[in-house]
């Protein structure tokens, strides 16, 4: 009986399989880049936003260089941050909503200051409820939530980097 059910499971498995390929479903894979070196500029190499960037590049076959010099195209970055404001408080004055935004503005140039791509803002909002009993909790929430917002506009960093096309 388990061994029926085993079979009939992988059966409606590749016929899943087979109705999604046929649909035009596939995973999303990494980008192809018409370069092999990047160096970052304008952005301290410690921050979250650059962090979430080199991380999101060990994915790719690109190298991120300290130098200039050594670089195929340069991202530069023009403004980077993280804000949080208060959306609701209490009529006791607590605060119970809080709206995260992280934002990366950059433009992407080559080693001889030709731009390949004019400035763009790409911004990530979130929002978090909040309460006084579980501020510990909330800033872990929080640290959480920035972290895939940078992580996700890496992602786009990314796939717009891949339109750039060959140096």
């Amino acid at each position: 009986v388990g061994r029926r059910r085993a079979m009939g499971a992988g059966l409606l498995l590749a016929a899943a399989a087979t109705a999604l390929g046929g649909c035009g479903f596939r995973l999303r894979t990494p980008p192809t880049f018409g370069f092999r070196t990047l160096a970052f500029s304008g952005i301290e190499p410690a921050s979250p936003m650059a962090v979430a960037l080199r991380r999101a590049l060990l994915r790719s076959d690109v190298q991120v260089v300290a130098g200039l010099a050594g670089a195929d195209l340069v991202l530069e970055v023009l403004d980077a941050g993280r804000d949080k404001g208060v959306v609701a408080q209490t009529a006791a004055g607590q605060v119970r909503e809080l709206t995260l935004r992280s934002r990366l503005q950059f433009r992407v140039r080559r080693p001889d200051g030709e731009v390949a791509m004019d400035a763009t803002l790409l911004e990530q909002r979130r929002s978090l409820t909040t309460t006084e009993s579980a501020s510990l909790a909330k800033e872990q929430e929080e640290d959480g939530l920035f972290r895939a917002m940078e992580a996700d506009i890496a992602d786009q960093v990314l796939r717009r980097l891949a339109s750039v096309g060959r140096v």
